[in-house]
């Protein structure tokens, strides 16, 4: 008989979340880890400046209502085996990524102790959080950087192992607000992904199970490379502009959904 997932949901943000106001994405991040029961450890790998931007979203999610919350700070492979570390989040309900650079959070925890907890508690239903590179680093293959342009070629994008949250898709954050179009398509040609989906900022991905949820001030871009009926990769150099005939492209603002098995919105 098949049984319910009890794998927690993922709160995907593409950046520049609104934290002094009505904190909509934040918001929810803090309901589904439980609300004024929520334990969150806050991850502060991608950022150079770790102190001060733990301590700001120790006060935003200690203003919206959750009973505790924790740093766990890995400035090297080597914190991400402390002791404190992992008792931070074997008691969490929900890990929260925050912004900077996405091949930090790469560099410094994947493959190690903590990365296997986060991977073990998210299993057990905690819920994953990230923002601009703590978004970027959910699928098994990220874009590590590139370029924000309009026409996608080999060399708009420079991809990498990601964390693997969200294995089968690529993900890009600041989407409308730096022009990431080019730079999507490219990923997905360039990689196994069937998927792209651009995140604006201030907006979140909910994703449950097969599903995702729009949330926030802006929209989600997914582009849907099944549909695709020809691209020139073959042959062509990195400089070269990509030819992608065929995919299929969905807008969906606050409150749309979408089945990732299906590949259909839901309106």
């Amino acid at each position: 008989m098949e049984t319910q997932s009890t794998k927690g949901p993922l709160v995907i943000i593409g950046g520049a979340e609104d934290r002094q106001g009505d904190c909509v994405v934040l918001r929810e991040f803090v309901r589904l880890a439980g609300g004024m029961k929520a334990h969150i450890a806050v991850m502060t790998a991608a950022t150079s400046m770790p102190r001060e931007v733990g301590e700001d979203y120790i006060h935003i999610f200690e203003r919206l209502g959750a009973e505790s919350v924790e740093v766990v700070g890995t400035e090297c492979r080597e914190d991400a085996k402390r002791e404190d570390s992992l008792r931070i989040i074997e008691a969490a309900t929900g890990i929260f990524f925050t912004g900077g650079d996405q091949s930090r959070i790469v560099d410094f925890i994947k493959d190690t102790p903590l990365d296997q907890a986060i991977h073990r508690r998210h299993e057990q239903g905690a819920v994953i959080g990230g923002t601009s590179a703590g978004a970027a680093m959910m699928p098994d293959e990220m874009i590590v950087g590139g370029a924000s342009v309009s026409n996608p070629s080999v060399d708009a994008v420079c991809l990498g192992p990601g964390m693997g949250f969200l294995p089968g898709i690529v993900i890009d954050q600041h989407f409308a607000q730096r022009g990431r179009l080019g730079r999507l398509l490219a990923a997905l040609v360039l990689q196994p992904a069937v998927l792209g989906l651009g995140i604006d900022e201030d907006t979140a991905i909910v994703v449950k199970d097969d599903e995702f949820e729009v949330v926030g001030q802006g929209a989600i871009t997914v582009v849907d490379e099944t549909t695709a009926t020809h691209n020139n990769l073959e042959g062509l150099l990195k400089d070269e502009p990509i030819a992608l005939c065929g995919v299929k492209l969905h807008i969906l603002p606050h409150g749309y959904r979408f089945n990732l098995k299906t590949h259909q919105p839901l309106v």
